[in-house]
């Protein structure tokens, strides 16, 4: 009986050590003041500086259309990487629960930092896009569904905790697409949120 009960403890004690491992490794939180240094809009300092891309008044018609629409097509999320590759943007550290979009407690201080940075002068009004990635484990579609509703799982945070406008954050999911170590498809750095100021606040109040 004694060596059965040890068994079955082992057994517990092993299949939490799973469950939680992909959670277990947590970077650094990034600061109020980092988050906003990554995402604010710099203006050239000299006439030499270089200088972002505008974006074509075709280009913020399909802005407008996302923060109204939520079902992004195959050609829309690409379109829209294509814009966040030249727009200033920084990876988030946010961890969720084992195989599901649900928040991790760990996640709170980051996701607080995000909403303070998102409602400081130097960005608030601006269009945010929130980017979820998955690693390159389990099927395609399955791990598309999974980045798309842990992108929404961190708007609804903001949206919530932070009364940002709905309108102002569009998610979008690219599951093990897009990969951020191609030499490692599944590392931690893989499952990420990455987050984009994809239309400064001047635009945005167009």
């Amino acid at each position: 009986m004694i060596r059965q009960n040890c068994s079955r403890k082992a057994f517990a004690a092993a299949f939490l050590t799973l469950v939680l491992l992909p959670c277990a490794t947590h970077a650094e939180d990034l600061s109020v003041q980092q988050l906003i240094d990554g995402l604010k809009v710099s203006r050239p300092r000299s006439l030499s500086a270089p200088e972002r891309p505008a974006a074509s008044a075709d280009d913020l018609s399909f802005v407008d259309r996302l923060r109204h629409n939520r079902s992004l097509s195959g050609d829309d999320r690409e379109r829209l990487a294509k814009m966040v590759a030249v727009r200033p943007k920084i990876d988030v550290d946010i961890n969720f629960d084992y195989n599901s979009a649900a928040l991790a407690p760990k996640s709170e201080s980051q996701l607080n930092n995000l909403g303070k940075a998102l409602t400081a002068p130097e960005l608030a009004g601006s269009v945010i896009t929130l980017s979820g990635f998955t690693d390159a484990k389990g099927g395609d579609e399955y791990n598309q569904r999974l980045s798309e509703r842990r992108a929404e799982a961190v708007k609804r945070f903001l949206v919530e905790n932070y009364h940002l406008p709905a309108a102002n954050l569009i998610t979008v999911g690219y599951g093990k697409t897009h990969l951020k170590n191609t030499a490692d498809p599944l590392a931690a750095e893989n499952r990420r949120t990455q987050v984009a100021n994809l239309e400064g606040k001047e635009q945005a109040a167009r």
